[in-house]
């Protein structure tokens, strides 16, 4: 057994009934069986037949809504489906309690060779960033893009603000933080999830803040909430730990696809200080560095996001046909012509957003130019997919109080 696996544990078989998850306008729902597990998918129906397929995977303590925002700017660039992790969202706990890296991994992989969609443009954050890695490297064959926001790979000197999601890890922490934060509100709960996540929590609409809520309380009635965020917590440190072949960065250095890199300059969960170290290792990549952003940039800035992805695509041949090329886009797949004179990369962004284009094999980048034109709406982003994003705790005013979020 790997070290990143851990013991199995019975299936949990009867599950309480709660809210339904929010499914926002134009999204469906469907619950997909695999051998042992069973996954919720989340789609939105592509702008039109024969667009290539993509898969987004969210990341600790998030859901399929983490991308509900990216999914409708690249809905006429792609056939998207977001799923639930297991254990997650609206996904059943595995049948075997496995919540490594490694087993979610394995989901991911059982669901592209059961549904035939791969090759996928494959996206990744966080938890789901380490994992996608994890996927590009072992199958090649089932990834054509890969785009990671904000993954978690291992670091060394790890932020003070990151310490308690390791800390969830031990044994008895997740106990502990039930009982210290008992009596918090889901409000509560909710704004200390925010301001560890977002760059400017104050993009957050008013929807978008209740249906955190919502989805914050639903969460809180599932017997196994804690279960599966102690595991997939205890999974990421346990992959942090691995080496030789195993370890996140030798496989980084495996992964054959193209790669774009989103890292936000306030990321309190995974260093800004990694995003050149991540650009070496993957042999073929493109960094976007976004300073006003924090640690899921594609829910603050989803059009700037969706920009670089469609560059990416530009670069490497595989811009779907009627797919507008060029920088400038009020919307993703809409034709906006370019300005004489204007590079493939534009300008510099009003939110200062760089884009560091055409990497070498050796991870070098070459300057590339600078991807997005405004920051992203932001707000819309967040009713779309800020509730799931709670992962249960949250942070105090002096950082005593441990918030049990995000890598």
């Amino acid at each position: 057994m790997s070290s990143t696996e851990l013991p199995s544990v019975p299936a949990i078989n009867a599950l309480p009934t709660v809210t339904p998850v929010r499914v926002a306008e134009g999204e469906r729902l469907r619950s997909v069986g695999l051998p042992g597990i069973t996954l919720t998918i989340r789609s939105r129906p592509p702008a039109r037949e024969g667009l290539p397929p993509a898969l987004y995977v969210h990341g600790l303590g998030g859901s399929s809504q983490n991308w509900s925002a990216l999914m409708q700017e690249l809905e006429g660039v792609v056939d998207g489906e977001a799923l639930d992790l297991p254990g997650f969202g609206d996904s059943p706990p595995p049948d075997d309690g496995d919540y490594s890296v490694t087993g979610h991994a394995r989901a991911v992989i059982r669901h592209l060779d059961a549904a035939g969609r791969g090759p996928v443009h494959l996206f990744g954050n966080s938890l789901g960033g380490a994992v996608t890695t994890r996927v590009a490297a072992l199958r090649p064959d089932l990834v054509r893009t890969l785009t990671l926001v904000s993954p978690a790979l291992p670091e060394i000197r790890v932020q003070r603000s990151a310490v308690p999601t390791g800390l969830l890890a031990l044994p008895g922490v997740a106990a502990l933080f039930y009982r210290l934060t008992r009596e918090w509100s889901a409000e509560q709960r909710v704004t200390g999830v925010m301001a560890l996540c977002y760059g400017d929590p104050g993009r957050v609409t008013p929807e978008g803040f209740r249906h955190a809520v919502e989805e914050m309380e639903r969460r809180l009635r599932l017997p196994y909430f804690w279960d599966a965020m102690t595991r997939s917590a205890r999974g990421i440190v346990n992959a942090y730990t691995l080496g030789g072949q195993h370890s996140l960065w030798r496989q980084a250095e495996r992964v054959l696809a193209p790669t774009l890199l989103v890292y936000g300059g306030r990321d309190q969960l995974v260093g800004f200080r990694m995003a050149g170290r991540a650009a070496r290792a993957f042999r073929d990549s493109r960094l976007l560095t976004m300073p006003d952003a924090g640690h899921v940039a594609m829910m603050e800035y989803p059009d700037t996001v969706a920009r670089a992805f469609l560059e990416l695509l530009e670069e490497t041949g595989q811009l779907p046909d009627g797919v507008a090329s060029g920088s400038r886009r009020a919307r993703a797949g809409e034709a906006v012509p370019a300005e004489d004179g204007e590079a493939d990369h534009g300008s510099a962004s009003a939110d200062g957003a760089e884009f560091r284009g055409g990497v070498t094999a050796d991870g070098a980048g070459s300057g590339g130019g600078v991807n997005a034109d405004r920051p992203g709406s932001g707000g819309g982003a967040a009713a779309g997919g800020a509730a799931s994003i709670g992962y249960g705790a949250v942070v105090g005013e002096n950082e005593a109080a441990a918030e049990s979020a995000g890598s």
